[in-house]
């Protein structure tokens, strides 16, 4: 065990458990060192039959106990600024869930200690920069030959929201990945975001504004729309197609197997995000895992994850003013400049 990476895993709950899950049977290179969990139970079952593993209901304890040197949070969204301040302190690499902070200021914070130290040791959860699929996008847009982009159009369904799930987390919980996703594939900042909001579906719980169509201005000229609709009954689904000046490329088309009886056809539809991206999770994982193990941390930064914060508080200002609301970005630290992983 001792030539293996020792996480310490904050969160225990349906994210959480799937990358201790991850860390102990698909990762190579790392072990599950201890968890936290303010459910000692919940936490309990999620590294039952994991040996070597110590269980705290606190953050600071976790992190502190023998054989951590690396954390991977997966806590809810408000708890994340404490954790990251914490494993900063002690000089830990982090792979943090997104949000990395829910508000801006807090986001900024994080970005400014990291700064003060003079080095990385923050990546943000954004796993889509991960898949196939969109590497594979990232990589046609960058090589020009469709030439610049003009338009990127993105939909993000998902079966149903948990019962606390607002209209403002529409777009600060869901449409946070492609507000990171425009960022990176464009390789420019989003500027302004007007929101609109058609009559909600009959499927939606009252009083949630669901489905909404979500316009982001960028830096370069491009627009970029979000279809969110997180009731839609049938499926996960995420798609993206850039609109170039010379020709466009689509992802999501979900070209899975394809399965013919009783006179129909058909193919499946994922109902879930962890079967979406399965392979997506994985390779950032191992990714993360094996940066860590050579003093590195590579993979989207704390200026990424203050960046959609930023962007996301815009969206929700916009939501609820109807109104077109311009980002306010602070400026980037010398730290992330020029950085694309």
């Amino acid at each position: 065990m001792g030539d293996l990476l020792g996480v310490a895993v904050l969160g225990a709950g349906h994210m959480g458990a799937d990358h201790i899950r991850r860390l102990d049977r698909v990762v190579s290179g790392a072990r599950v060192a201890a968890v936290a969990d303010l459910d000692a139970e919940r936490a309990k079952d999620a590294v039952a039959g994991i040996d070597g593993v110590v269980v705290h209901t606190e953050t600071e304890a976790a992190l502190d106990a023998p054989g951590v040197q690396a954390v991977l949070i997966a806590s809810p969204g408000p708890a994340h600024e404490e954790a990251l301040m914490a494993a900063l302190a002690r000089g830990l690499p982090v792979l943090c869930e997104k949000p990395m902070v829910p508000d801006s200021a807090g986001a900024l914070r994080i970005v400014e200690a990291e700064a003060r130290l003079g080095r990385r040791l923050t990546q943000v959860g954004f796993m889509r920069r991960h898949d196939a699929e969109y590497r594979r996008l990232k990589a046609v847009l960058d090589d020009g030959r469709l030439g610049r982009p003009l338009m990127l159009h993105c939909v993000h369904r998902n079966v149903s929201s948990p019962p606390d799930f607002t209209s403002a987390m529409l777009i600060d919980s869901s449409v946070s990945h492609e507000i990171d996703a425009a960022r990176w594939l464009l390789g420019q900042e989003l500027t302004a975001v007007t929101v609109l909001r058609p009559r909600p579906s009959s499927g939606a719980p009252g009083g949630l504004l669901d489905p909404q169509f979500v316009v982001f201005e960028n830096d370069g000229g491009a627009l970029v729309d979000v279809e969110v609709f997180v009731n839609c009954g049938f499926g996960y689904q995420v798609r993206c197609e850039a609109v170039c000046e010379a020709g466009s490329a689509r992802i999501g088309d979900d070209h899975g197997m394809l399965v013919t009886a009783r006179g129909e056809a058909a193919t499946g539809v994922p109902q879930d995000y962890l079967v979406r991206f399965v392979a997506a999770y994985d390779r950032e994982v191992q990714t993360w895992v094996e940066a860590a193990r050579r003093g590195r941390v590579t993979g989207p930064t704390a200026w990424d994850g203050y960046a959609a914060s930023a962007v996301a508080e815009a969206g929700v200002r916009a939501l609820d003013s109807g109104e077109r609301v311009e980002v306010a970005l602070a400026g980037r630290p010398d730290l992330y400049a020029g950085h694309e992983d």
